[in-house]
């Protein structure tokens, strides 16, 4: 699904469901200029396996403000994935239950982050059922004066979701002076039945063993630099599972890259 905006104000619902034991990959694709409010509702049947990628590709001056609510039957997996590179302001925020018992989510976002750019995710899930499964990977790269990003994860596992296993990381790689990347991990435990749980934040600059490292094979340090950041936001990238997105998506990152003058700076860990 493509939403092409036009300029002007727009409000946005979207009801996506998939049945009992259904497989299916919904895209949504955000392009040209608009001020959006979106909700989307996701229903995740059990035993289906959903897969929802949101791709913001906004003019400079788009402002979008996004809500995504899930609910994860019974045996469900659900992969959501948020990609933005464009707009002024973008916040893209998840909200996942995981209702039934075995049921799982996904939850992976990358974004690039430009001069006087501001993204931001604040990222919730809620272990309900027992036996759940989370795993939330946030990466962003972020270049030239005023680049912003907020990242907020919130997990809590309820007193009845006994066996969880839940991990939430965002990694930040800031690739010029005055960009700022603000990250905050949260976990509440209800029950001391858990096979396991966990939080992990980092904001850095380049890595100059990773620098050395190629240019130490006949790698310019430019070329250096970008395979770096490749790197870095591959991570995420490559577990879409599309292939066709998945090379776009990188031609997107390369074309961000080379808009920028990258200094040297270190990497998370």
């Amino acid at each position: 699904m493509e939403v092409a905006g036009h300029g002007g104000v727009a409000h946005e619902h979207i009801v996506i469901e998939a049945r009992p034991n259904a497989h299916g990959i919904v895209v949504l694709r955000h392009t040209g200029s608009a001020s959006l409010a979106e909700n989307v509702e996701i229903i995740v049947g059990a035993g289906a396996h959903l897969e929802v990628v949101t791709i913001q590709e906004w003019q400079d001056e788009a402002v979008h403000l996004a809500t995504h609510q899930a609910t994860v039957g019974r045996d469900a997996t659900l992969r959501h994935f948020v990609v933005s590179f464009g707009g002024s302001v973008v916040r893209v925020n998840p909200s996942v239950r995981l209702s039934g018992a075995g049921s799982r989510a996904d939850v992976y976002g990358i974004g690039f982050c430009d001069a006087d750019q501001h993204l931001e995710s604040q990222v919730y899930v809620f272990h309900e059922g027992p036996s759940t499964v989370a795993d939330v990977l946030y990466k962003s790269a972020l270049q030239g004066e005023s680049a912003h990003t907020v990242w907020i994860g919130d997990v809590l596992i309820g007193p009845d979701a006994v066996a969880t296993d839940s991990y939430e990381a965002n990694r930040n790689l800031v690739l010029t002076e005055g960009a700022r990347a603000d990250s905050i991990p949260n976990l509440e435990i209800e029950t001391g039945d858990i096979r396991g749980a966990g939080h992990a934040s980092a904001t850095g600059r380049f890595d100059d063993e990773h620098l050395f490292y190629l240019q130490a094979r006949g790698i310019p340090e430019d070329e250096a630099r970008r395979l770096v950041v490749l790197g870095f936001l591959s991570e995420v990238v490559q577990r879409i599972g599309i292939p066709e997105l998945e090379t776009e998506l990188i031609a997107n990152i390369e074309r961000e890259l080379a808009g920028g003058v990258l200094e040297q700076a270190g990497a998370p860990a």
